[in-house]
């Protein structure tokens, strides 16, 4: 989640609708200035018992924020907590029980994007080695109850954790016990954002699926192949979901200012602390009548923080946000960006997966993003067959994309070769998750402590 500091910046108050509208303009690139902006969560435990460490205790999240300060990151401070860090490589953030976040830079391409992966996971592993810290790379913890995760000193957190149990059942498990990777993406127009909505909206669950990678909870199988996913499905429905009317015609950037105004808020932030408007309405705060702070209007930080409160499967910020996939290892961090990059800025492929996926009904993509969770790649596909059926095709339409973009590394590499951990996983027809059910099965005979020596970075 965003990490909110006071830059100084100008900051100009809202005084029309159309100021709304024109950030998501403002974020218009011409192709040559697209970049990809890579975010991964992983799980912080103590590697003598494997639990969670909490901020303030020695050798727990604080003094690994201050032990990465040596890489030359500089710290984010609420109140007199440091709570991120930022550098060269973007900002390390923490979600709210403790989950260590990066959220990459702006980069080229995706040999980058893997490299600053490398910088970091080295980074982060050799001052948790130094602290007796282990990294896990899954989408939910595998064997803890809530009530044994910490609480991270971060204002916007505890707003979020008294609101969530009011308008869903598993909010909390979202904020406390789950880890993704997420990919930024630009875009050039209102059309090509709204056809790269679309694209990226029907093909989530395939994302989903690809990548599910959390079939456990409090130390036994879920039912579930991503429980994230299905989390996200009870956590709340006015700020969830697939969005239909992205699929309208003359969807574009009013029509999900509309949608953003209509998501109850949760704070406004103010001289460096958070205000709780949990449930209160944007469109009274346009008007000047918040109740926690009457007769002020919004300023256009609060607008993007606002933004920043929607959990659809795709967001739209002054980018887009592919929001589907489960936290998992190196390999799947450096592969959901070649996905969604081979698919959105591949030219051709842009269209090829459109044409694959336009003829859906809403009530069918509906269907699969409520199957997968629990099916994966087995879930029922629109039309006939299953999820399967298209995965290849998905995945040779992305791999044409990025041999169009054409993007070597310093030994001639294309970027193809980020895509082969989803390529294997639709030749064998397992997810990451039943590879960890079959191991639970098998060799680790229900021992899911072994998941921390076998799966962490």
């Amino acid at each position: 989640m965003s990490t909110r500091e006071e830059t100084g910046k100008v900051d100009p108050i809202i005084e029309s609708r159309a100021q709304l509208i024109e950030l998501f303009a403002s974020g218009e690139k011409p192709r040559k200035a697209w970049r990809i902006g890579t975010e991964h969560e992983k799980f912080v435990y103590r590697t003598a018992d494997h639990r969670a460490p909490s901020y303030d205790e020695p050798g727990g999240i604080r003094d690994l924020l201050s032990g990465l300060m040596r890489f030359g990151w500089q710290p984010i401070t609420e109140g007199d907590k440091v709570i991120a860090l930022r550098g060269v490589d973007g900002t390390i953030s923490l979600e709210p029980a403790g989950q260590l976040e990066l959220s990459g830079a702006p980069l080229e391409n995706l040999h980058q994007t893997c490299a600053e992966t490398g910088r970091h996971l080295e980074q982060v592993k050799a001052v948790g080695d130094e602290l007796g810290l282990g990294f896990l790379g899954l989408g939910m913890w595998p064997d803890k109850r809530r009530d044994e995760l910490p609480i991270m000193p971060k204002g916007r957190y505890a707003i979020m954790l008294n609101h969530m149990p009011k308008v869903g059942s598993l909010g909390l498990d979202m904020m406390l016990r789950t880890c993704t990777i997420q990919v930024n993406l630009d875009y050039e127009s209102e059309a090509d954002m709204a056809k790269k909505f679309r694209i990226g909206l029907a093909l989530q669950p395939l994302a989903t699926a690809l990548f599910a990678n959390s079939p456990f909870t409090e130390g036994k199988p879920n039912g579930f192949l991503s429980f994230r996913s299905r989390i996200w499905s009870d956590t709340d429905g006015a700020r969830t979901g697939m969005l239909p009317f992205v699929f309208e015609d003359g969807f574009g950037y009013e029509r999900y200012a509309d949608y953003a105004l209509d998501v109850p808020m949760y704070f406004v932030f103010r001289e460096g602390r958070y205000i709780d408007a949990a449930g209160l309405s944007f469109r009274d705060f346009l008007k000047g009548e918040l109740s926690v702070l009457p007769g002020e209007k919004p300023r256009l930080s609060d607008w993007s923080d606002h933004l920043s409160t929607a959990f659809p499967e795709v967001r739209l910020k002054t980018f887009l946000e592919m929001r589907g996939a489960d936290g998992g290892r190196w390999s799947k961090i450096c592969a959901l960006p070649a996905f969604w990059v081979g698919l959105l800025y591949g030219g051709p492929a842009l269209d090829a997966a459109w044409d694959l996926v336009k003829a859906w009904s809403m009530e069918e993509r509906e269907a699969l993003r409520r199957d997968v969770p629990r099916l994966g790649l087995d879930a029922p596909l629109p039309g006939g067959g299953k999820l399967i059926d298209i995965a290849g095709e998905v995945l040779s339409i992305a791999a044409s994309g990025l041999r169009y973009r054409a993007e070597l590394s310093g030994s001639g590499e294309s970027e193809v070769g980020f895509l082969e951990p989803l390529q294997e996983t639709v030749r064998t027809g397992k997810t990451p998750a039943q590879r960890l059910l079959e191991l639970y099965r098998g060799s680790w005979a229900g021992d899911l402590s072994r998941i921390y020596d076998e799966f962490s970075f």
